[in-house]
């Protein structure tokens, strides 16, 4: 089945309401074992693009595995923002004390996000993958942790990338209610970090059109696809205009994007 086949299947409403309602809950799923398990390497995702139904022939071990795939990925981005934050804050006059205590809160939530990603992989039987080894200057193209300004670009980069790929996995952990709320809930404070951080850089809260507000062009990836105003063969730029429209609906990030995005982090 090629790629487009698999976008059709996945905005089929049927497939959602009808497949997904059969699907095993997290105690079920977690029963097949490790056999049923993907390897637990970061960034080994075969199944990000898939929610195979079983009419096509998939079997229950298939469901597991889009599932954890998604989980993992999750977790290479919490990993990520976890990392980027200690350090951050553990670099003496880096973050000026008016904006200490925001940081510190960010930390502590994407520390139990970490948390929260690993104990949900181990409770399906499936190792979480090990934290990969970041760099984040990206081959010396950032100095984060020596240019503060740099320091708020990154940071709103890396949230407003997680709020998108949270969104563009939903259909892959839909298999699972209990999961599915969890991810709704770090997708919604993730979304707070995101506006957070775009305010203190002098940003709207939101995204209009493709343009991240004053962010260079490496980010560029982050932000690709914003400028979408049409919805369900609705166009929004119609009755509110291009800019309005766009930002009245956030757009997903696919796992694939999301990966490369990470990887320019990534040792």
């Amino acid at each position: 089945m090629n790629i487009l086949k698999l976008l059709d299947k996945l905005s089929d409403d049927k497939f959602f309401t009808k497949e997904a309602s059969r699907l095993e809950t997290l105690t079920s799923i977690s029963s097949f074992g490790k056999k049923a398990a993907v390897a637990a390497v970061p960034l080994g995702l075969g199944a990000l693009m898939t929610t195979p139904t079983k009419a096509a022939g998939f079997t229950d071990n298939t469901y597991k595995n889009t599932l954890t795939d998604a989980l993992q990925l999750a977790l290479v981005l919490e990993y990520l923002e976890d990392e980027y934050y200690a350090i951050g804050l553990s670099t003496a006059g880096l973050i000026p004390n008016s904006d200490r205590t925001v940081f510190m809160q960010i930390a502590k939530h994407e520390s139990a996000h970490v948390t929260f990603l690993k104990n949900t992989l181990t409770s399906l039987s499936v190792t979480p993958g090990a934290k990969p080894t970041f760099d984040f200057t990206a081959g010396g193209a950032f100095s984060p942790f020596t240019n503060y300004s740099q320091f708020l670009i990154l940071a709103q980069a890396f949230e407003d990338t997680g709020v998108r790929a949270y969104k563009g996995q939903a259909g892959n952990v839909m298999s699972n209610k209990t999961v599915l709320q969890a991810a709704l809930q770090i997708h919604s404070v993730e979304a707070r970090h995101a506006s957070q951080v775009r305010r203190m850089r002098a940003n709207k809260g939101w995204i209009e059109l493709a343009d991240g507000g004053n962010m260079p062009a490496a980010t560029n990836p982050v932000y690709a696809g914003e400028q979408n105003t049409n919805q369900a063969g609705f166009n929004t730029a119609t009755p509110f205009g291009a800019a309005a429209g766009s930002a009245a609906y956030d757009e997903i990030l696919s796992g694939s994007d999301a990966q490369t995005i990470a990887s320019l982090f990534i040792v």
